[in-house]
């Protein structure tokens, strides 16, 4: 009998535990931990991949780092594992976004971030209007402070994780 109050007991406690959702491989996860300034309403839209509500991308507030990609783009197939490795080290110290453009339909950004293992939230460009948000060709990097402001732009494939991590020391201060 006691044996059984026990277990119960425990199991009713851990259910009080805060849970934080984190997407496994094979998932696509929520936008909604995206940090960003809800008054801004307007601006260039995107939506989340995963069909949750979509955001202004002038809302985003950092410390974030927004990886412009396409499912298409060779190079940014390669840089993948970099961020998945960084991702893994770095979450909770800053945001990553990913924002898929140029793209046919978000069913093809969703097999994308399911097959190569993207476990962070991203939003899908439907109609190309972030170009004139972050120009044209793919992949970039952007480096958006906590007031969000953009820090720095890195134009073309990011090589290492090393990289990743020296650039985000350097733009946004934060010690990795």
């Amino acid at each position: 009998m006691r044996r059984a109050v026990f277990l119960v007991l425990a199991l009713l406690l851990s259910g009080c535990a805060q849970t934080q959702i984190v997407a496994q491989k094979g998932e696509v996860i929520s936008c909604a931990s995206v940090p960003s300034d809800s008054s801004v309403k307007s601006g260039t839209l995107v939506e989340c991949v995963d069909g949750s509500k979509g955001l202004a991308l002038e809302s985003l507030r950092g410390p974030m780092i927004i990886n412009v990609w396409g499912s298409w783009c060779a190079s940014c197939l390669d840089e993948i594992p970099d961020f998945v490795s960084f991702y893994a080290k770095t979450k909770g110290q800053v945001a990553l976004v990913g924002v898929a453009v140029e793209e046919s339909s978000p069913e093809n950004s969703k097999e994308f971030i399911v097959n190569n293992g993207i476990t962070w939230p991203n939003y899908y460009d439907r109609d190309s209007k972030s170009r004139g948000y972050f120009g044209m060709g793919v992949p970039v990097t952007w480096f958006i402070s906590s007031d969000g402001k953009v820090r720095y732009k890195k134009i073309g494939i990011i090589k290492s994780e090393a990289e990743l991590i020296t650039l985000t020391e350097k733009y946004l201060g934060i010690k990795i």
